[in-house]
């Protein structure tokens, strides 16, 4: 079966100047990844067609499955009228990792630091609670996490932004016109 990473494979031994055996033998050699994103090219169609209507999948380089970005658009609550943008990348060892997933709006939310990193159960590989990564989980189940940040997984209690949490906490008001302050300077 041809598969992207083969595919990429034998590209790079045509640059290379690689005889073809050696350009077919790597081509065996598939990571779980791309078995599990290339063939799956339905990866594409579940992100683009079974999202909430909030989000949006691009795919800035159609030959990487494995790296895409995400946007969300929520439409209630605080951080309704932004648009957030997520990077998400598929490591070699998916699916037992979970992706890295960054941040690359700049926004003032609990869960999210300035910097971009994210705390979301399912992100994590190793969890105490027992909701984090796991080979059952899919980067569906990543986008759907993503985009109820912005809602129902709206966490005060266990922040990683402190700041952002206690300023919450002190006056909801002034927290509300932060957040579409950095929505007018970032996230348009």
């Amino acid at each position: 079966m041809l598969t992207l990473a083969s595919k990429l494979k034998r590209d790079d031994a045509v640059k290379s100047g690689r005889s073809n055996s050696a350009a077919t033998d790597s081509a065996r050699r598939v990571s779980i990844r791309d078995r599990l994103l290339a063939p799956d090219l339905r990866l594409k169609l579940l992100l683009l067609f079974l999202l909430p209507d909030t989000c949006k999948v691009n795919f800035p380089d159609v030959n990487k499955l494995h790296h895409f970005q995400l946007d969300v658009t929520p439409d209630e609550g605080y951080y309704q009228s932004g648009k957030f943008q997520f990077e998400v990348d598929v490591p070699e060892a998916y699916n037992m990792v979970p992706p890295k997933v960054k941040c690359l709006t700049r926004i003032w939310h609990p869960n999210i630091t300035e910097t971009g990193e994210i705390c979301l159960s399912l992100l994590r590989e190793h969890s105490i609670d027992g909701t984090g990564w796991a080979p059952t989980r899919t980067l569906k189940d990543v986008v759907w996490g993503l985009n109820s940040l912005f809602t129902d997984l709206l966490n005060f209690d266990d922040p990683l932004n402190i700041e952002a949490a206690e300023h919450h906490l002190r006056d909801k008001d002034d927290f509300r016109c932060k957040v579409q302050d950095f929505i007018k300077q970032y996230a348009r």
